[in-house]
């Protein structure tokens, strides 16, 4: 079973995850922001991946400490699920709509972290939090899990439909990427034989 578990302790946050690559989408989360966590539940649910989060983070500060490591601490976690990566598809893409909005998400998890995120939003927060910390979650996990990570916010109007539409394509990126490839289950896909 592709599963593992990651703590991240810091003086800022205090994280302990769990991932099932080949779950069923299930998930227990708690960051202490309502809209983080929501937005967790979707890419739990969208990607498959079975999801166990507890954060607590100084969250009487801002949320950016939070945010930012449990993007890290989730990256680490699908990194070391992933293991020698033998078998997976690798690439994966998603266009998602949600109404009035469309957003693309193209992943190689390639073992090299290269983050690019193209969204702007029409107002700074959703609820009580700041729409710029959704750009530091995904480079943090891009970084953490050394996967180029496109994703970009082709049109849209409403913030809420933006950010929802792109952790949705996100989490079906991943799904194709780490979903095994029955004709090459037992090989890297890759010419240089490793990733």
């Amino acid at each position: 079973m592709r599963q593992a578990k990651v703590q991240r302790i810091t003086k800022e946050t205090k994280i302990t995850i769990s991932v099932n690559l080949d779950g069923v989408g299930k998930y227990k989360i708690n960051t202490g922001i309502g809209f983080f966590n929501h937005m967790l539940e979707q890419l739990s649910c969208h990607s498959l991946i079975d999801i166990e989060l507890e954060a607590i983070g100084d969250l009487h500060i801002d949320f950016h400490h939070t945010v930012e490591d449990c993007g890290i601490a989730l990256g680490e976690a699908i990194k070391k699920a992933l293991g020698d990566k033998i078998g997976i598809t690798r690439f994966g893409e998603s266009l998602v709509p949600m109404d009035e909005t469309l957003s693309r998400c193209v992943i190689d998890l390639s073992g090299r972290a290269y983050p690019i995120f193209n969204c702007e939003f029409k107002r700074d927060k959703v609820g009580e939090m700041d729409c710029e910390l959704f750009r530091e979650f995904f480079f943090a996990l891009a970084q953490s899990s050394a996967c180029n990570l496109h994703l970009e916010n082709l049109y849209g109007t409403n913030n809420h439909h933006i950010i929802e539409s792109c952790f949705k394509a996100t989490a079906r990126a991943f799904r194709q990427a780490i979903t095994i490839d029955e004709r090459k289950k037992n090989a890297i896909n890759s010419t240089k034989g490793s990733l």
